[in-house]
């Protein structure tokens, strides 16, 4: 514009209306530029949410933005009418992320004492029904399943009484498709259709999961059997339920080494600083300076206001070149000693689990500390075994980490095929993983009994499960999945506790926090927070069950039931067990 005004003084007669002053431009450009006193370049906008957006336009099919399709960028270039769009949709995406994580900020401020609050009754909870599930396991699952069902009723009913209150406003018909992808999520909760897609989705789940409870109701006897004799091993090897908390310590400060190495790396080396020229072309642009000395230097007479900005952190050493390989490597490590602290606890946990099995005389026979003895040992003789175990896992990860990257990095550069061949990857890489984890679990139990190598113990295992492939799926899974009953009653519980508060819906028991931005944020930290506490404590139940179900396999195949060779299992659960074998055998003769 500076140039035009001194070649046309009515050139300046339509620019001055976007500038903040209106007097003649007796400011530098990078003065102008500086104080945000004009735009750089003025494009055809219109107002959208609040933002200035291009008003953009389609002509016989092109996009357009008040008819032109090419526009000066301020800088000597030129930019089309597609960069304009993504760029719009690039810095709204900036603007309003930067407003959501202040709000949810400021929602975590507010209710900070409040979370901890309920995740503590979450804790105490699930401590209840570990408690409660060695005398009464069988009432206390229908205790899970009336919960879990009445849970969900609960969640329909709601999300219809939101869907037929919308019915009254003409706004409420849009459709997500309609609004598009947007951070404000709370504008998704003024839509008919959300509420509607909530319940059906509520509605499938119900029917799921009293479906599972009628056509698994026998096996589910199996399960109920297994906790109580997983019951009384936690009742004679009560420190199992302290565990979790070790466990949550050493995986805190697995993640701390891991931020604060990273926040190093990405900080190390020095700032570097480069010439930019606002005023126009400076042969000298993008070249490194020094802050201090700038304005005495010959880049500073050659090329009139220009500046030295701080561009980065970095260096042209070898460590430099180097840093985002340590990044990788970083990762790689926080990945595998995450898998070893989980790979710990579950070898410790097997380790008390089967002393408390092999004992002849329980609890006579049970040695003291068992979980203490069994951590001790696992940490000097098998530190190797799960080592090697978590490396596996490890891989793995970094693999899915890698492909995901990959797909980000070539989202608009993917065709038909690729998406379908990196959809097909992902699938596999998942199945991998949960097989290796499943594998690995049982791995650990044979390295705790045996004391054996990772790869003989894995072999064991794997070979062991296939003989007795039949008791695996009558009993292993269908208990895992009367513990998830149990997890989702203490967080959909803390959840529905949780929702009445933070909407100031339980006015006689607590006043809950006013002026929330968005209620979901402590509501949804609440729920996510309680699962993983019950997951904690539960896990420890899920060991349990399966070392002693490994336990009596190899009980099966060692002894005979004889005065020489007497079963180690208790009567009631070799009762069971064998009788749901021979069923098969029975029908077939």
């Amino acid at each position: 514009m500076q140039l035009l005004y001194t070649k046309d003084k009515s050139y300046w007669e339509d620019y001055r209306q976007f500038c903040k002053t209106t007097a003649k431009p007796v400011k530098s450009l990078t003065q102008l530029l500086l104080d945000d006193d004009c735009p750089t370049a003025i494009f055809p906008s219109k107002p959208f949410l609040q933002r200035c957006f291009p008003d953009f336009s389609t002509k016989n099919g092109t996009l357009t933005i008040g008819s032109k399709m090419m526009f000066q960028d301020g800088n000597g270039g030129t930019r089309s009418v597609v960069e304009l769009g993504i760029a719009a949709n690039g810095i709204n995406k900036l603007l309003d992320a930067k407003s959501l994580g202040l709000k949810v900020f400021e929602d975590y401020a507010r209710t900070w004492y409040w979370i901890l609050i309920g995740l503590t009754i979450a804790m105490v909870l699930s401590w209840i029904f570990l408690i409660l599930l060695r005398f009464i396991a069988g009432c206390l699952f229908w205790v899970f399943m009336i919960g879990v069902i009445g849970i969900i009723g609960y969640g329909i009913w709601h999300c219809y009484q939101q869907y037929t209150n919308l019915q009254e406003r003409p706004s409420s018909v849009l459709t997500i498709y309609d609004i598009g992808i947007q951070t404000n999520i709370s504008m998704y909760f003024e839509l008919q259709q959300t509420w509607f897609t909530f319940m059906i989705i509520l509605c499938i789940i119900e029917v799921i999961v009293i479906l599972m409870l009628i056509f698994l109701r026998n096996r589910i006897r199996v399960a109920i059997i297994l906790l109580k004799e997983g019951s009384k091993a936690i009742g004679y090897v009560p420190s199992t339920l302290v565990y979790p908390a070790l466990t949550f310590i050493l995986l805190s400060i697995c993640i701390c080494y891991w931020v604060v190495t990273a926040v190093f790396l990405a900080t190390s080396g020095v700032p570097v600083y480069k010439v930019i020229a606002p005023g126009g072309h400076c042969i000298h642009e993008n070249q490194t300076c020094d802050p201090e000395i700038f304005n005495t230097t010959e880049i500073a007479k050659a090329c009139p206001g220009a500046l030295c900005n701080f561009a980065f952190y970095g260096g042209k050493s070898l460590y430099h070149q180097y840093i985002p390989t340590f990044h990788v490597y970083n990762l790689f490590v926080f990945l595998w000693l995450i898998n070893f602290v989980i790979a710990l606890g579950q070898c410790a946990l097997a380790g008390a689990f089967a002393t408390y099995y092999w004992a002849m005389k329980k609890p006579d026979d049970i040695p003291r500390y068992p979980l203490f003895t069994a951590f001790g040992r696992a940490i000097r003789y098998h530190t190797g075994s799960l080592a090697f175990g978590s490396l596996i896992i490890a891989l793995i990860q970094m693999f899915k980490i890698v492909l995901e990257y990959l797909d980000h990095r070539l989202k608009r550069t993917q065709n038909t095929l690729s998406k379908f061949l990196q959809c097909c990857l992902r699938c596999c890489f998942w199945c991998l993983e949960n097989a290796i984890k499943f594998l690995n679990r049982n791995a650990y139990i044979m390295i705790a009994i045996y004391g054996r190598n990772f790869c003989r113990s894995a072999k064991d295992a794997f070979n062991l499960l296939m003989r007795n492939v039949l008791k695996v799926a009558v009993t292993d899974e269908v208990t895992y999945f009367v513990l998830f009953l149990g997890k989702l009653l203490v967080a959909g519980s803390i959840g529905v506790l949780a929702f009445l508060f933070f909407t100031q819906r339980l006015p006689v028991i607590a006043q809950g926090p006013a002026s929330l931005n968005y209620y979901w944020v402590p509501l949804l930290t609440v729920i996510f927070g309680s699962y993983l506490i019950a997951h904690g404590f539960f896990s420890v139940y899920a060991m349990c069950v399966e070392t002693i179900f490994i336990c009596f396999c190899e009980d099966l195949e060692r002894n005979d039931g004889s005065t020489e060779k007497p079963y180690f299992v208790t009567p009631n659960l070799h009762g069971i067990l064998i009788k749901k074998q021979l069923v098969p055998q029975k029908q077939k003769e």
